[in-house]
């Protein structure tokens, strides 16, 4: 690219030298010298486009890969599908056994008062002191919980959290896919414009090169070379801001796949193969359930539905068996505290009836039912989203395909047109104006139909989403 470029900078200054020699006005000379530093002050990129540069490259599918290991989002929720089940966990310990072990040591500076009966002197109680002054009683607790509603709906609503968390991480993942392929047909999109803007760089700069021999010649006047000198200067503006384009969108391209940002790698692709993937059957129905948002709304409803279940069940009494084992320890002298054991155990079952809450039951299966009705009415609202949105894609599909189907003839014709006219003008039978027409249309139907085309791949992914066809197992 350097070695082209300053090739074009030597046949720029033998135009120069020519002229100045062929004796035109100053106003040629100083205007063929302004558009010399002109071109000069233009940065040269040295970063290449080529598609068949594969060192570090990656193709579409591989960015999905690499996002799928990669991106935060989605690493994020797969952290939090573990944290639903280890919430779980949590939830359900309540139905193991339950084994405490504590203690209780005490020393009593005086002991208690206690009164018996004076079989002598009735009427007289006897006063003495009873116990032990150091006390310490180890004990072991076991609690088994029988039934509890609170515990049963943990038991009945475990398995709808992990379910609903998982649909979470497949939302990601669609989102995801749909991130990253836009992204990537994005940055195709402009990479493919620079090479078309390129190859329009190049023809322009042979019209000026003809533009100056036809001047020389006598054939035309000094318009015709400062048409084309402007023509090139707003197309090599057009490439430089194409080029500066690419690195925002590669940026673009790594936050979604979670690419290191300073990382550099290159993209590749099968346009043979990207024309394939256009086609797609829009007489296949809509089907809501397909959709993971409404997955994941009728996921909801049913957590819903277990805790209005609950605050049913809340009447239920809770049951729970218990067994205590106690090691006593009991002497006067304390050295000697650990010399005599006093076991004892027991064992029996704890019932608990909730007789009157303050409405506490009533209210709470109130509201869960009201926030039923809510999700109820979510879901038509969502129904009509899906659909708007469904339309919304197809007719944007349908309009970009029929557009692609259009730029793809107009590209073949503004060609034939673009030479045919180019040796007329070369032959002096046309005017340059003609020659800079036919240029415009060329590059407009190029881009036309570049735009054409990455708008029907990024619709399509639109529509597949819209109908829940994007496929997200990676």
């Amino acid at each position: 690219m350097r070695k082209g470029f300053f090739h074009w900078l030597s046949a720029m200054g033998q135009i120069i030298e020519r002229f100045s020699l062929a004796g035109k006005t100053q106003s040629f000379r100083w205007l063929a010298f302004s558009f010399f530093c002109a071109i000069i002050s233009i940065p040269v990129r040295s970063q290449n486009f080529s598609r068949s540069d594969t060192s570090n490259s990656m193709t579409l599918d591989q960015c999905i890969d690499y996002a799928f290991k990669h991106q935060p989002g989605l690493n994020r929720a797969y952290i939090n599908q573990s944290i639903t089940k280890t919430t779980n966990a949590i939830n359900l310990s309540g139905w193991y056994p339950q084994v405490s072990l504590g203690g209780n040591f005490t020393h009593y500076f005086e002991l208690p008062t206690s009164f018996t009966a004076d079989s002598l002197h009735p009427g007289s109680p006897i006063q003495q002191h009873v116990g032990i002054e150091n006390t310490f009683i180890p004990a072991l607790s076991v609690t088994q919980a029988i039934f509890s509603p609170s515990l049963l709906y943990a038991s009945k609503s475990a398995n709808l959290f992990v379910q609903q968390a998982e649909l979470v991480t497949d939302s990601a993942k669609i989102d995801l896919v749909s991130n990253v392929s836009k992204s990537f047909y994005t940055l195709l999109l402009t990479i493919e414009q620079i090479n078309v803007l390129k190859e329009d760089t190049a023809r322009l700069d042979k019209n000026l090169s003809d533009a100056y021999q036809q001047y020389v010649g006598g054939i035309v006047d000094m318009t015709d070379y400062q048409e084309a000198t402007i023509t090139l200067n707003n197309a090599k503006a057009q490439l430089k801001q194409a080029v500066e384009n690419v690195v925002p969108q590669y940026a673009t391209l790594k936050q979604f796949m979670g690419y290191p940002p300073r990382s550099q790698f290159n993209v590749i692709f099968d346009t043979l193969r990207m024309k394939e993937d256009i086609a797609f059957d829009t007489t296949q129905d809509l089907v809501f359930e397909k959709r993971i948002e409404f997955q994941l709304l009728q996921s909801t409803k049913n957590l819903q539905h277990q805790v209005t279940d609950y605050y049913r069940s809340t009447y239920l009494p809770t049951v729970s068996g218990f067994f205590n084992y106690n090691f006593e320890f009991e002497n006067n002298n304390l050295a000697a505290l650990y010399s005599n054991l006093y076991p004892y155990s027991f064992a029996g079952v704890s019932l608990s009836i909730p007789i009157f809450t303050g409405f506490y039951r009533l209210n709470n299966i109130k509201r869960s039912k009201l926030q039923e009705q809510l999700l109820d009415w979510n879901e038509v609202e969502l129904k009509s989203e899906i659909y708007t949105e469904y339309t919304s894609a197809l007719a944007s599909y349908k309009g970009n395909l029929y557009n692609l189907y259009v730029q793809r003839e107009n590209v073949d014709m503004a060609k034939n047109v673009y030479d045919i006219v180019t040796l007329q003008y070369q032959q002096g039978v046309v005017a340059y104006l003609n020659v800079i027409t036919a240029e415009s249309n060329l590059i407009t139907s190029q881009i036309g139909y570049l735009n054409a085309l990455f708008s029907v791949l990024s619709s399509k992914i639109d529509l597949q989403k819209s109908m829940g066809f994007i496929n997200y197992n990676h």
